[in-house]
């Protein structure tokens, strides 16, 4: 990221723990500095790089952690990103957490997190859900609303246990994802 930290624009979730914030105008601002140091790392490995994930959807609370995707051609090419996700400062989670997903993290270590990466296959499922979900958010302020509105219980409920709210929000994510006629 540029030389401004995390902080700066308003990111950062102490580890495992669930806090949401207001909207930020500059989330939009803090992606695409990350974008910028994605591609120049990544070079023609990544196809393509969205921003998703709450931050993403204007007007509505969101934990202040920014989720990006980089859509590769292969899931296996997420390997070759590994060395250069780490010089960009990015810490790699693994592909054994959520199957098919590369997740990289930049934060303070065990501490906070500020930025969450996801390469995954371009035009694959994972890939498919992520902008299919957001695009349907922006698309539509009541369904946004109404997302908003669960992940408020949702945060209140867990705020100790990030694995078990992101569980929670499934069955709505589910539900917009397979609606058809939008």
């Amino acid at each position: 990221m540029s030389s401004e930290s995390g902080e700066s624009f308003g990111l950062g979730v102490r580890h495992k723990l669930v806090t949401l914030a207001e909207p930020n105008a500059r989330w939009r601002e803090a992606y695409a500095l990350e974008e910028t140091a994605i591609r120049k790392a990544l070079g023609d490995l990544a196809l393509d790089i969205q921003h998703f994930g709450s931050t993403s959807i204007p007007a509505i609370k969101a934990k202040p952690i920014i989720d990006i995707a980089v859509g590769v051609r292969r899931f296996d090419e997420g390997f070759c990103c590994i060395k250069s996700m780490e010089e960009i400062g990015y810490e790699y989670a693994g592909n054994d957490i959520v199957p098919d997903d590369h997740i990289f993290g930049r934060g303070i270590k065990g501490e906070t997190r500020t930025h969450l990466v996801h390469i995954v296959e371009y035009g694959g499922a994972h890939w498919n859900r992520f902008i299919l979900f957001r695009d349907r958010l922006r698309a539509n302020p009541a369904l946004a609303q109404a997302y908003e509105a669960l992940k408020i219980g949702l945060a209140d409920e867990y705020a100790d246990n990030r694995a078990a709210y992101t569980e929670a929000k499934k069955v709505f994510i589910d539900k917009i994802v397979a609606a058809t006629g939008d």
